[in-house]
């Protein structure tokens, strides 16, 4: 039973990607020079489904193809473990920095390769870095053109790194046509919105900023909240990545041994699942993934 009383059942997501691929480090690791690093990723991935499965709780595991594609056999066990598995774009490039040609390339062989390997229907996708924005709003035609039924890709605050402060706070469909993009969730205060959706600032902060604000979108908003974590915050022995600037080694690094802990306590403190079973008012049938992929069958090489 959560601790915090509450009807609302909350979306958990994790973002799968590994230590030495995120955009903290974009400038100081070459996508070229990935294989030169050890992976760390099923193994951490790996303790996240055994958290989750002593919480009894299932979660949307949005994976990049590059991970999907050396790791198939994680993949399986993240299907296998009743989760959702969705897309969160091929090698981490970031979607407004890609033409959109490009970009539904990418999106097309990522969902057609999670397919082949998990069996299931991908139905979601995550931009990397939420960099779907102001910008690139096409984006979304592009998404649904490829069989996608929604994003998760927008942040509505204000970061130096993304960030769209005037986008809606709740679902909403950007085009009018059955596509959905669901919003990182944030808590409207002093005429702005703060951040309540996990990462970085869950690490940052303490536990009770978070849980306040959290318990206050599922009371005054009666909305649900999206959580989103990555699985090398949960893996404090990783290792450092050399001539990465302060700011980086401060995003990355900072309370990494207390990720685990901290995540066991809102497991506890809140009602979770997966993206298509939260919003299946929104979506449905996408809980189903067993249902045939709408999607051409292209390679998956490289």
């Amino acid at each position: 039973m959560p601790a915090v009383n509450s009807p609302v059942v909350n979306a958990m997501t994790i973002d799968v990607e590994d230590y030495f691929q995120v955009q903290a480090f974009a400038h100081s690791v070459g996508r070229a020079d990935w294989h030169g690093y050890p992976r760390r990723v099923e193994a951490n991935v790996d303790r996240v489904l055994e958290m989750f499965d002593r919480a009894g709780i299932h979660a949307t595991f949005f994976t990049l193809g590059w991970v999907a594609k050396r790791h198939p056999a994680m993949v399986r066990r993240i299907v296998e473990g009743g989760h959702e598995l969705a897309s969160h774009g091929w090698d981490h490039t970031r979607a407004d920095s890609q033409e959109p040609n490009t970009f539904r390339a990418d999106v097309r062989r990522t969902k057609a390769l999670l397919e082949d390997i998990g069996g299931v229907r991908v139905n979601g996708y995550r931009a990397a870095t939420f960099s779907i924005g102001a910008r690139n709003q096409w984006a979304f035609a592009i998404l649904r053109d490829e069989g996608y039924r929604y994003s998760s890709s927008i942040n509505p605050i204000a970061h130096d790194l993304y960030g769209m402060p005037d986008a809606p706070r709740v679902p909403y469909q950007p085009d009018n046509n059955g596509f959905w993009e669901m919003p990182m969730t944030t808590v409207r205060a002093f005429g702005r919105n703060w951040p309540c959706s996990g990462g970085g600032y869950f690490r940052l902060l303490p536990h009770a900023v978070y849980r306040t604000g959290l318990a206050r979108v599922n009371r005054a908003d009666s909305m649900p909240g999206i959580f989103y974590f990555h699985p090398w915050e949960i893996d404090p022995g990783q290792p450092r990545i050399a001539g990465a600037g302060w700011k980086s080694r401060l995003r990355h690094y900072t309370r990494l041994s207390r990720m685990a802990g901290g995540l066991e306590r809102i497991l506890r403190d809140f009602a979770w699942d997966r993206m298509d079973v939260v919003y299946a008012g929104l979506l449905p049938g996408s809980a189903d993934q067993t249902e045939p992929a709408r999607r051409p069958v292209v390679s998956a090489t490289a």
